[in-house]
């Protein structure tokens, strides 16, 4: 079973930064496997929420409001891999973060609706402190 793979986690102190990096295992065209792109996070007994998501052949982002100017989607110029910049990290952001890719079917809007996502990644841990 393919699987993405996520890297960049860690623990730093509120207003901090961190960068997470998913790289895609195939071709991220308007049709294929890939085409969307996103960042999920999920801390233990909750459910797991979507962050932002990105339609990696135009980079289209979009962005739950709880992240909206601190959280920076994108992708490499190759399109191959997709990043997620985090600034002003807050104690509330403290979870496990996956990346998950799904064929595009609403055009180049990509939304965050979690069960549509086929391909995921094992996660990474990211640690806010205050």
């Amino acid at each position: 079973q393919v699987r993405l793979v996520e890297s960049g986690g860690g623990s730093v102190q509120a207003g901090g930064s961190l960068r997470l990096s998913c790289a895609a295992p195939g071709p991220t065209g308007p049709a294929s496997d890939y085409g969307c792109m996103a960042w999920f996070r999920q801390v233990p007994g909750k459910e797991r929420e979507g962050v932002a998501s990105i339609f990696m052949e135009e980079g289209r982002e979009y962005y739950v409001d709880s992240v909206k100017g601190r959280f920076t989607i994108s992708r490499d110029n190759l399109k191959t891999t997709m990043y997620l910049q985090m600034d002003n990290l807050k104690p509330d952001d403290t979870a496990m973060y996956y990346c998950a890719a799904r064929v595009p079917y609403l055009g180049s809007f990509c939304n965050v609706g979690r069960y549509e996502y086929k391909t995921w990644g094992q996660g990474t841990q990211v640690t806010v402190s205050t």
